[in-house]
């Protein structure tokens, strides 16, 4: 080989990355659109139902505002319940683990290199590597919680980013179908078209970032917030007759 292709082959990386992975952790995507959707969805049918029952538009836009409200909060807590208890639980088993990994180190390097023993690597280089990954206490604590409990203690979710994203997410969906109404309207179809819009937008949003048809899922979250809708206003009609 000549020096002109030595210095070309040192100067080459052995690998170019041609492409870029999206997070596929969901840690902010996850909440939010579940929230945008739930508002849209829980407040249109909400309205919509009571709308079957011939009220007026004052009461509406009070059920709206009401359904926006009670639905946020009761997103957020919950949400920040959920993340908070799964967060508590990981964080208690990498207790257990980095005492394991402080009075039992052999035990804990043997089992390290079994795992990747079982991953097909030669016994004798499992061992080494394992070895040499559990120098750094931290970074041997680290490993163990990926290979053992699928978590990266670096990189856990935040209960306040998940109780925020929904509260905010779940709030902006339920205002849309109140929206006309605080504009001045006082019929349902301008709120119905909103939330149906909103619904579309959505769900092709949605689409784009999960590398779907856009078309597809905007109609997707479209034919679900439809069908809410109409279900619970047929509903409400129901319920206002027999109670007139």
């Amino acid at each position: 080989m000549t020096s002109a292709a030595v210095e070309k082959a040192a100067a080459t990386p052995y690998h170019v990355p041609h492409h870029v992975h999206r997070d596929v952790t969901g840690g902010w995507l996850r909440p939010a659109v579940f929230g945008a959707m739930d508002g849209l969805v829980s407040n249109l049918a909400l309205m919509t139902g009571v709308a079957g029952g011939e009220v007026n538009s004052r009461t509406l836009v009070v059920t709206g505002l009401a359904g926006l409200a009670a639905g946020a909060f009761s997103m957020a807590a919950g949400e920040y319940t959920s993340v908070a208890s799964q967060r508590e639980l990981v964080e208690a088993e990498l207790a257990v683990e980095r005492i394991e990994l402080d009075r039992h180190p052999e035990d804990e390097l043997r089992e390290l290199a079994a795992l990747y023993v079982a991953r097909g690597v030669e016994p004798a280089l499992a061992h080494e590597v394992a070895r040499q990954l559990s120098v750094d206490p931290e970074q041997a604590l680290e490993i163990h919680a990926r290979e053992e409990l699928g978590v990266d203690p670096n990189d856990l979710p935040s209960p306040l980013l998940a109780a925020g994203s929904s509260f905010v997410s779940f709030a902006l969906g339920a205002l849309l179908p109140v929206l006309p109404y605080l504009l001045g309207a006082d019929v349902l179809w301008p709120a119905v078209l909103l939330a149906l819009a909103g619904l579309f937008g959505c769900g092709a949003a949605v689409a784009r970032v999960t590398a779907r048809a856009w078309w597809y899922g905007g109609l997707r979250q479209l034919a679900l917030g439809a069908a809410a809708g109409g279900v619970t206003f047929v509903l409400g009609a129901l319920i206002g007759t027999a109670v007139g």
